[in-house]
């Protein structure tokens, strides 16, 4: 096969300085930074050196021992969250921890900010914290999409969809963040990924958001694509260098599953339409993963005030007594897949088959 070209179409046009500090300045719109203003316009003209030179890590380091090329300079950042990933995995696989589930609030509604009123899947989302707290030997972590919304320069950059570029070119940790030099900071996913890694069973619950999952949830699911099949050496592609990317996939990629073997559950709601669908979705794309489904129990897609008013959505709930015993049976049915699994008593019926058409 020829060697692929790496295809590009334009020259890169940064912005303008004026419209670079229009951007820049919009941030302190609040004229109580008016005092403040010299300082923020030296402020403002490090940032703007920063970008037109483009210093997306400026703190790096040799990536050391253990790496394809340890002389090459990686992000100090990277190599933190790196580590921490390592550290929770270490103790994941120890058989003494205690069995972990990772509980997602998939939903973005939040009462200290606009809306003013909790969702009514952080309500389902904390009975699956109950159960699985109740259970002596197990703990939860409670991940709550919500802070999205109500904690101040909290994000998820979205995914720029390396892989597709090239499988070896899509770094497990994410690498495209933090960018300095873009102002791409403050990215939740270095502490994600660690909470991904370090759960023994994964329950998401989330609401349908016009026939799809909340685009902060999206957000999430998107950028867990470098934990499937993802390269876990930048070194070995000096970074983002796609040329590079391409030879190494071509030569034969290993497509690693960076949390194959955790078992999951999924709770999915609407109100008119779309559960279903979404339910299927979101098992696909954990079964992708090579994680284990707990169960058609542990695999709920359900009404909640179908096609009621908005207003009476949480009274609607409470009457529903039964989605709440579904929840705890969902959470009960994953906790026992963990139980299984990490006894070494689950065995899947294909684990010793090669899938011939990998990606």
């Amino acid at each position: 096969m020829a060697k692929p070209a790496v295809r590009r179409q334009s020259e890169y046009v940064p912005l303008t300085k004026e419209h670079f500090r229009e951007r820049f300045f919009s941030k302190f719109y609040d004229p109580a930074f008016d005092k403040v203003r010299p300082e923020l316009e030296k402020v403002f003209e490090v940032a703007w050196d920063g970008y037109i030179v483009y210093r997306k890590s400026p703190r790096t380091t040799p990536a050391g021992k253990g790496f394809a090329d340890p002389s090459y300079k990686v992000a100090v950042e990277w190599l933190e969250t790196r580590a921490k990933i390592q550290a929770a995995e270490k103790r994941q696989q120890d058989p003494k921890s205690p069995s972990r589930i990772l509980i997602v609030n998939g939903s973005t509604r939040s009462e200290h900010t606009c809306p003013g009123e909790i969702s009514k899947t952080r309500r389902l989302a904390q009975q699956a914290q109950k159960t699985i707290e109740s259970l002596p030997g197990y703990e939860a972590d409670f991940l709550d999409i919500s802070t999205l919304a109500d904690e101040p320069w909290k994000v998820i950059h979205p995914c720029k969809a390396c892989v597709s570029t090239s499988q070896p070119l899509c770094h497990w940790p994410c690498t495209c963040y933090p960018n300095h030099a873009l102002g791409q900071t403050n990215d939740w996913m270095a502490e994600i990924y660690e909470r991904w890694v370090a759960a023994h069973g994964v329950m998401i619950v989330c609401p349908v958001h016009w026939y799809q999952a909340p685009a902060s949830l999206k957000l999430m699911i998107d950028r867990l694509v470098c934990a499937d099949g993802g390269n876990p050496d930048p070194t070995s592609t000096h970074g983002k260098d796609p040329a590079m990317a391409k030879e190494l996939e071509l030569k034969g990629w290993s497509y690693p599953k960076h949390l194959a073997g955790r078992a999951f559950s999924i709770v999915a709601h609407g109100d008119a339409a779309g559960p279903e669908n979404l339910r299927r979705m979101l098992a696909d794309w954990l079964t992708d993963m090579e994680m284990i489904p707990a169960g058609p129990t542990a695999l709920i897609d359900t009404w909640i005030g179908w096609y009621q008013p908005y207003a009476t959505s949480h009274e609607d709930l409470d009457q529903d007594k039964d989605v709440f015993a579904e929840v705890k049976n969902a959470a009960l049915a994953l906790a026992n897949m963990v139980k299984q699994i990490r006894s070494g008593k689950y065995h899947a019926p294909d684990e010793d088959l090669h899938d011939p058409r990998e990606k």
